[in-house]
C-alpha cells in the first residue's frame, strides 16, 4: 500500500467503554421502566453519541433522527404487520393450511410445520423491504460537513432482486452468494447520495470468491460427510459434518470482513472521492472472542448482585400467601429483565462497539478534497422511521 496523499483522510472512531456503557445501560432501565417505550428515544440517543464519535480527519458524523418519528413509525409498521400476516393466514386457511397449536398426531404436527415455514416465507419480502428502508432512514439523518445523505426510494425493486439472487443461491446450494451480495449492494449504492453526489459499486462479484473459499471448503466437507455416510461409515461422516461447520462458520466471518474490504475498496463517489478498507479477520475474531469473555465475567458478577437479594427473600417463601408469592414472581421477572438489559450493555460496549472501531479505523478516505464540492440536496422524508425494521426485531446494535 502506498503512502497516503495529502487529500486522504483516515476515518476513525474514537468512542471509549466508559462513556458509552453508563448510557447504554441508563437507556436500557428507562426502556424497563416504560415498558419498552423509551427504547426509541435511546437509540436516538446512542447513535448522535457514536455518530459523534465517527470521524473523517477533523469533522464527525451527526445523527438528526429522532425518538419520536422512530416510534410513530414503529406503531405504523406493527398496524401493517397485523394486518399484512392476518391477510396471509386467511389465504392458508382457505386452501386448508392452517396453525395448530397443540398438534396431536403426525397430520397435526405436519400442518404445523408447514404453516410456520410459509409464514415465514410470506415475511421475508418484508424483512428485505425493511433492510432497504432501515439502510436508508439512517442515512436520511447522517450529515457530514452539514451535508445529509440520502437514499433513493427503491426498495421495490430491491426486494425483487433480493428474492431472485436467493433463489439462484438456494439452487446452488450457495455457490452463488457471492453475486447475491455483490449485486444487492451494488444497488443500494447506486442509489445513495452525498449531497448531490452519488456514489457508484465498482468491481465484480467474481473478485468476492477468494473471500468466500473457506466457505466453500466447509461445504465441501458436509458434501463429503453425506457420502461417507451413505457408504456406512457414520463415525467418518460425523467427523466431516462437524469439522465442516465449523470451517464453513469460521468461513462465513472470513468471507463478511473480507467482502466488507473489498466492497468498500472499490467504492467511489462522483467527483473522484474513493475508499480504501484493510480490516483484518484475526483482529475482528479476537475481539469478538475477547468481548464474550469479558461480557461473561461481568454479567455473571452482576447476575450475583442482581439475584443474590431475591434469593435472600426467597426463603419460606412456599408457605407465604399466594399475594406474595406473586409479588415474589414479579420480582423475578423484573431482575430477569434488568440482567438481560446489563448484559445488552456489557455486549453494546465491549463487542459491537470495538469492532465498529476496528471497520472505521481500517477505512481510508482518497481524494478527499471531492467533498468540498458538493452541495446540499432535498431533504428526503426518511421512509417509515425504519419501523418495520424494528417490528420484525431487525434494529442490530446502531
Amino acid at each position: 500500500m502506498q503512502p497516503p496523499a495529502r487529500s486522504d483522510l483516515w476515518a476513525e472512531y474514537r468512542g471509549d467503554a466508559a462513556k458509552l456503557f453508563p448510557l447504554a445501560l441508563g437507556v436500557g432501565v428507562l426502556g424497563l421502566i416504560t415498558l419498552g417505550i423509551y427504547r426509541f428515544w435511546g437509540k436516538a440517543r446512542i447513535r448522535r453519541h457514536v455518530w459523534g464519535k465517527l470521524r473523517v480527519g477533523d469533522d464527525a458524523l451527526e445523527f438528526t433522527g429522532t425518538g419520536l418519528e422512530m416510534f410513530l413509525g414503529f406503531l405504523m409498521a406493527v398496524v401493517m404487520l397485523a394486518v399484512y400476516l392476518a391477510v396471509v393466514q386467511l389465504i392458508l386457511f382457505s386452501v386448508g393450511i392452517r396453525f395448530v397449536f397443540d398438534p396431536q398426531n403426525e397430520m397435526e404436527e405436519l400442518a404445523q410445520a408447514v404453516s410456520i415455514l410459509l409464514s415465514f416465507v410470506a415475511v421475508l419480502p418484508l424483512m428485505i423491504f425493511a433492510a432497504y428502508r432501515s439502510r436508508r432512514y439512517k442515512l436520511a439523518r447522517t450529515r457530514f460537513r452539514g451535508i445529509r445523505f440520502g437514499m433513493e426510494k427503491a426498495a421495490s425493486g430491491y426486494v425483487v432482486r433480493a428474492l431472485g439472487y436467493l433463489v439462484l443461491t438456494v439452487l446452488t446450494l450457495g455457490l452463488l452468494w457471492p453475486l447475491m451480495t455483490f449485486r444487492l449492494e451494488a444497488y443500494m449504492t447506486g442509489r445513495t447520495w452525498y449531497g448531490g453526489a452519488r456514489f457508484r459499486q465498482g468491481g465484480s462479484w467474481t473478485g468476492l470468491y477468494p473471500a468466500y473459499l473457506h466457505v466453500i471448503w466447509g461445504m465441501v466437507l458436509i458434501g463429503l460427510a453425506v457420502l461417507v455416510g451413505i457408504g456406512g461409515s457414520p463415525g467418518v461422516a460425523t467427523f466431516l459434518v462437524v469439522a465442516g461447520t465449523i470451517w464453513g462458520l469460521i468461513g462465513l466471518v472470513v468471507y463478511r470482513v473480507r467482502a466488507f474490504a473489498y466492497l468498500m475498496s472499490h467504492k467511489e463517489m462522483e467527483g473522484g472521492l474513493g475508499f480504501w478498507a484493510t480490516p483484518r479477520v484475526g483482529a475482528v475474531i479476537w475481539t469478538y472472542v475477547k468481548g464474550a469473555l469479558i461480557v461473561a465475567l461481568l454479567g455473571g458478577i452482576a447476575s450475583g448482585v442482581i439475584f443474590a437479594p431475591v434469593a435472600s427473600l426467597a426463603v419460606g417463601i412456599e408457605e407465604a400467601s399466594e399475594l406474595v408469592q406473586l409479588e415474589f414472581a414479579v420480582l423475578g421477572v423484573v431482575a430477569y429483565l434488568l440482567l438481560l438489559t446489563v448484559f445488552g450493555a456489557l455486549s453494546l460496549v465491549f463487542i459491537s462497539q470495538p469492532i465498529l472501531a476496528h471497520f472505521v479505523n481500517s477505512v481510508m478516505v482518497t481524494g478527499a478534497e471531492a467533498l468540498d464540492s458538493v452541495r446540499q440536496r432535498v431533504a428526503d422524508g426518511g421512509a417509515d422511521a425504519e419501523g418495520l425494521a424494528d417490528a420484525l426485531d431487525m434494529g442490530g446494535a446502531f
